[in-house]
């Protein structure tokens, strides 16, 4: 019975609360509080993130720096979005599309 409040804490935190490319317990703006909020956009942050770095480690120095610069880029639109989760949709639709392009557009190896 002792650990019965232990147990509760753990089922009753949020399964999104760290899942996000950002730790949401620290998310003061409002575009990261609604991406920790809703789960889609959890998701498509995730996606992003990891796409993100793939690409970041298979581009050569100077490409790799106009990656950066862009998703920098990309970000002060993002949090312009405030909280709204319509338009953070579809700016995480937009962005994962680019690096979706960038990453098509890479000479692959057979």
């Amino acid at each position: 019975m002792k650990y019965l409040p232990i147990l509760f804490v753990l089922l009753s935190a949020s399964p999104v609360a760290g899942a996000a490319s950002f730790d949401c317990q620290k998310a003061k703006a409002a575009d990261e509080r609604a991406i920790c909020a809703h789960l889609t956009l959890n998701d498509k942050d995730v996606e992003m993130a990891t796409q993100y770095r793939f690409l970041k480690g298979l581009l050569a120095m100077g490409a790799r720096g106009a990656l950066q610069d862009a998703q920098q880029s990309w970000l002060s639109q993002r949090r312009r979005c405030q909280g709204s989760v319509t338009c953070l949709n579809r700016a995480y639709d937009k962005r994962l599309g680019q690096l979706k392009a960038l990453y098509d557009a890479i000479d692959k190896p057979l």
